[in-house]
């Protein structure tokens, strides 16, 4: 297997690949394809040889217009994966990525070959948003944002090699990988109610830490905690009540008033997951594919019959970076929880600091969907998308959510602001699926030639938001202008009918992995 060279998070360092700019956002787009409904574009069976079903992007015109020639390339080789069903989606922030492009949700049934693929869940298993909300106001935290960001930046470990608050045991890093976040808060970081409200109760099942190899274990066991590098980031938001939209569902995840303060993390299963990723891909391409005879359009894709005992180790194994994620992010809030505590001297739950939701987008899960009016269990793959079940899915929602439906974090750039959405039942058309971010229009190269992070710091600070990063070249990856318009993802998804705007949610606050 080609060896490549990725960052934690599973972008290649050399970001040039089939032709594709470096900038990311050289746009082809095919002439076959047609708009088949409301912000949704279609490339039939016949555009590539191959072709299982016809792929499909969830964009309004100026989106599929600005969207990088990558994804239509990429989305149409997941297209001809054994045992997909339906359709190949690609989110409106869809760009680029590793096998899928970022954006990518594609859904396969085991008794038709189905297959896993780690190029469709990404290295960073697990990577997911959180979002916990305070009753602070505004006018209370802006005077005190310097201290409380450095305090944050202290008790939360941000770039590239550094190591956790919780160094748990060989077998209390088993007992994460089996529980999840379940585990970490019985060691007392959190609130047990903090599990009702984390996707899947922050345990994915199946996971096995004897598919986990002894380099993965290494590079995981510390990092709980610690919130990584590139795009990941920890940011202090107000909640723009000009930009509220469902009042019911703002309602019902307490994030309904105007100038509330809340607290967003973004990040995953750091190196733990990229190794598992890693480790599986190699094993894939080398032995798996030719054992069983699978011929794939694109080696980034490889992959193994869910149902055979080499799908089936890699599922334990990614199950068990998931539950290292989701404990990660445990980890990180009560580190945040504790800052806030110090900060402006009272306790988090008089802070009343509740967690709103926690959501992953890099995964795989087992679910029912209808396909043709029959119902299946089938793999759904999520890379770089995240899960927006609507009230029709009830009973695998919260108590407390069950009338509105799930709440869905999608992160901006940290100079424009990001979303809380809600998943809507039109979202059943992309197997309960939505975007997860703004996406990106440019390579982190080209974005450092573009911005000096030196000046882009300045700048926001003088916008009134304070950010501290790991470093300055990060930062500069990071600007807003290397992301596509959030307001026009999230109106394209509203249009769509796959999930609905609740509310604006503005930076005063960002660390930047």
């Amino acid at each position: 297997m080609e060896e490549k060279k990725f960052t934690e998070e599973g972008h290649l360092i050399k970001e040039k690949k089939k032709g594709i700019a470096e900038s990311g956002s050289e746009t082809a787009m095919p002439e076959d394809i047609s708009c088949v409904g409301t912000c949704c574009w279609e490339l039939p069976m016949t555009h590539k040889e191959g072709m299982r079903v016809p792929a499909r992007i969830i964009a309004n015109k100026e989106l599929i217009e600005q969207m990088d020639k990558g994804v239509f390339d990429q989305i149409t080789n997941v297209a001809s994966l054994p045992g997909i069903q339906k359709y190949a989606y690609c989110m409106s922030d869809g760009h680029w990525g590793y096998g899928f492009p970022i954006g990518g949700v594609a859904a396969f049934d085991p008794k038709q070959g189905g297959v896993i693929s780690p190029g469709g869940i990404g290295f960073d298993i697990n990577c997911g948003m959180r979002l916990i909300r305070t009753n602070l106001h505004v006018s209370e935290v802006q005077p005190k944002i310097k201290e409380l960001m450095h305090l944050l930046y202290k008790k939360v470990p941000t770039g590239v090699g550094l190591k956790g608050t919780f160094r748990p045991t060989q077998d209390e890093f088993d007992q994460v990988m089996l529980k999840g976040a379940e585990f970490i808060i019985n060691k007392g970081f959190g609130w047990p109610e903090d599990l009702e409200h984390i996707e899947s109760k922050g345990v994915i099942p199946g996971a096995d830490p004897s598919k986990v190899s002894d380099k993965a274990r290494k590079r995981g066991i510390n990092q709980l905690g610690t919130l990584g590098s590139g795009n990941h980031y920890l940011e202090v938001q107000v909640s723009d009540k000009e930009n509220i939209g469902d009042e019911k569902a703002a309602a019902a995840f307490g994030i309904d008033k105007d100038g509330q303060v809340v607290v967003m993390v973004h990040c995953g299963s750091r190196g733990f997951g990229h190794q598992i990723g890693t480790d599986y891909l190699r094993m894939f391409v080398e032995e798996t594919m030719p054992k069983y005879g699978i011929k794939i359009l694109d080696k980034e894709l490889a992959c193994a019959p869910f149902d055979s005992p080499e799908g089936q180790a890699y599922f334990a194994a990614m199950a068990c970076g998931a539950n290292m994620a989701f404990a990660n992010r445990q980890v990180i809030t009560h580190k945040i929880r504790e800052a806030f505590e110090k900060i402006f001297g009272k306790t988090a739950r008089e802070m009343e600091m509740y967690l709103v939701y926690d959501v992953a987008h890099n995964i795989a899960k087992v679910e029912k969907h209808k396909i043709d009016g029959v119902e299946k269990e089938l793999v759904v793959h999520r890379k770089g998308s995240t899960r927006s079940f609507g009230p029709g899915r009830a009973d695998e929602l919260p108590e407390d959510y069950k009338e509105v439906g799930q709440p869905v974090i999608l992160g901006g750039s940290m100079e424009t602001g990001s979303y809380l959405l809600v998943g809507q039942d039109g979202s059943e058309e992309t197997f309960g699926s939505t975007a997860h971010g703004a996406g990106r229009v440019m390579s982190r190269m080209k974005a450092k030639k573009l911005w000096r992070g030196d000046e882009l710091q300045k700048r926001m600070e003088e916008k009134g938001i304070y950010v501290k990063g790991a470093s300055m070249k990060g930062l500069a990856e990071e600007a807003g202008g290397a992301y596509k318009d959030v307001h026009a993802v999230v109106k394209t998804l509203e249009e769509a009918g796959i999930t609905k705007r609740v509310a604006m949610l503005r930076p005063i606050g960002n660390i930047k992995g």
